[in-house]
């Protein structure tokens, strides 16, 4: 099976953000997401909006930005986007946040967008796909070959449990609190093509893969593989989807610095005819477990010995390490903002601090919408 991959420019980068709608009497998710588009597609071609999408449930639209340059290019496009859908959803006694999960809402309530794509999905995965009340943003970076995408991909595995800990914002489920920083992760990867990636040795083996799995009809298009991290050969990119939903466009422009460091990092190597190292699979296996578990209070295995290393020193010194990298590429500021998030709580943190102050989770849910509208984490 021949996968043509559309190579990208050096470094290229796409934002997906997934938005939560809710009402802002009762905060509970809200299914207004097809009236909501259909406004703001009015005057555009087909009548869809170019950056504001259905995603599986109505309860949600998915921003999308443009193929950008810089860190900054991509926050001030997802900025704008938001503006529009805000005021969309503001008109409708509606509201907007974005995180992992809902601190309270129940799946059991939740509406299929009108795609018969979607459609599909519930009817082939059932219980699993109706459950999938959760909610992420994933970050494009481009690379100019596939075999590249297969190497990269590979050796930014070890970089899960730090992306995870950092955006981790889903410790409560149906209005209880799980005890893990990330339950979306693990929803999630209950799929049988969602969790972590195999390890593929080269694009050819990436084809047989595929090709096993739709002549199996396991899938019917490679869309519907949604590992952690994964070429994308339409976008020329590799794409990372570990993380949760993340409350501020400027957590987003963190963590979119450090994926866009990381790729241009290891694209050099390769091109200095380096091997890019690949952690084992069960080292990366109770490397996300951690994280999900135990956010930035994590400690992770470092070696094939079991050696225990902090995930909040890990990110510092990998922010140390990619600093140089950064300068160059123009997204120093936006790289750093992730030690900011290290000192002051990912928002698996701050929503408990909410709780813990005595407030209940549609508290947590007005905490979420203001960080979102004033782009500060509380």
């Amino acid at each position: 099976m021949h996968i043509p991959f559309n190579a990208s420019e050096h470094s290229s980068l796409g934002v997906e953000v997934e938005l939560e709608i809710v009402d802002r009497l009762t905060r509970d998710l809200s299914s207004s997401a097809t009236p909501m588009l259909a406004e703001l597609g009015a005057g555009h071609p087909g009548g869809e909006h170019p950056k504001a999408k259905h995603e599986l449930f109505e309860c949600t639209i998915e921003m999308i930005t443009g193929i950008c340059t810089t860190v900054a290019e991509a926050k001030a496009d997802l900025a704008a986007t938001l503006q529009e859908v805000a005021a969309a959803a503001d008109r409708r006694g509606l509201a907007l946040l974005c995180s992992g999960t809902h601190p309270f809402s129940d799946w059991h309530d939740q509406r299929v967008s009108p795609d018969p794509r979607y459609s599909k999905l519930v009817e082939e995965m059932q219980w699993l796909a109706r459950r999938m009340q959760i909610f992420g943003v994933h970050f494009h970076v481009g690379v100019r070959s596939a075999e590249k995408s297969i190497a990269i991909a590979n050796a930014l595995t070890a970089y899960i449990p730090h992306f995870l800990a950092l955006s981790a914002s889903s410790p409560y489920w149906h209005g209880r609190d799980t005890g893990l920083a990330s339950c979306r992760s693990k929803v999630f990867e209950n799929l049988p093509t969602a969790g972590l990636p195999y390890r593929l040795d080269d694009w050819a083996e990436f084809e047989e893969f595929m090709e096993t799995l739709v002549n199996a009809q396991a899938i019917t298009s490679i869309r519907e593989v949604w590992w952690d991290i994964r070429p994308h050969p339409d976008f020329g990119t590799v794409e990372l989807r570990i993380c949760d939903g993340i409350p501020t466009l400027r957590e987003v422009a963190g963590l979119a610095a450090l994926a866009q460091c990381l790729v241009e990092w290891l694209d050099t190597l390769v091109d200095a005819g380096g091997t890019l190292p690949v952690p084992r699979e069960w080292v990366l296996r109770v490397n996300k477990w951690r994280a999900a578990r135990f956010g930035v209070d994590a400690e992770i295995i470092g070696d094939d010995h079991g050696t225990r290393v902090p995930v909040n020193q890990s990110i510092r010194d990998l922010v140390e390490a990619l600093s140089p990298v950064a300068a160059r590429i123009g997204c120093l500021d936006e790289l750093r903002s992730n030690l900011d998030v290290l000192d002051h709580g990912p928002s698996y943190l701050r929503q408990r601090r909410v709780v813990d102050a005595g407030g209940t989770t549609v508290d947590v849910v007005d905490a979420l919408v203001g960080e979102l509208a004033t782009d500060t984490p509380a």
